[in-house]
């Protein structure tokens, strides 16, 4: 289904062209669109770079021993998750950026994943 690919290329990919439809919508349907639109490239940027962070500390956990790799994926575990608390606190703070946009453009790989894998199964179902 994916050939050569990376699935994480793949789902990287299909989360830039799906956020470069929202912001066209954000365009087309919103009067001032600039913090809107600036918040959701924000918030789905650092999705894409945690979504990247998260795979390589998977790929190296991988090859650590069991006790070593079971700290290394809390550390890491927690520094996403304090990436995104810094993101969500710029994202209320910042007066140019829209909170609501940051926070859906953290949502962004999450839901990218979400329905494609809804759309796979629908597609294996009816075929």
């Amino acid at each position: 289904m994916f050939g050569d690919e990376n699935i994480v290329t793949i789902i990287i990919k299909r989360t830039a062209v799906l956020g470069l439809i929202i912001i066209g919508i954000m365009l087309i349907g919103i009067k001032e669109p600039k913090p809107y639109i600036l918040g959701y490239i924000f918030g789905t940027s650092i999705s894409i770079l945690t979504f990247k962070l998260m795979e390589k500390s998977a790929e190296k956990a991988v090859t650590m021993k069991p006790s070593r790799a079971y700290g290394y994926s809390v550390r890491q575990y927690f520094i996403r998750y304090f990436i995104y608390a810094i993101v969500l606190i710029i994202g209320a703070l910042a007066d140019y950026l829209s909170f609501l946009t940051v926070a859906t453009g953290l949502l962004m790989v999450k839901m990218v994943i979400t329905s494609f894998a809804i759309i796979d199964y629908f597609k294996d179902k009816f075929q």
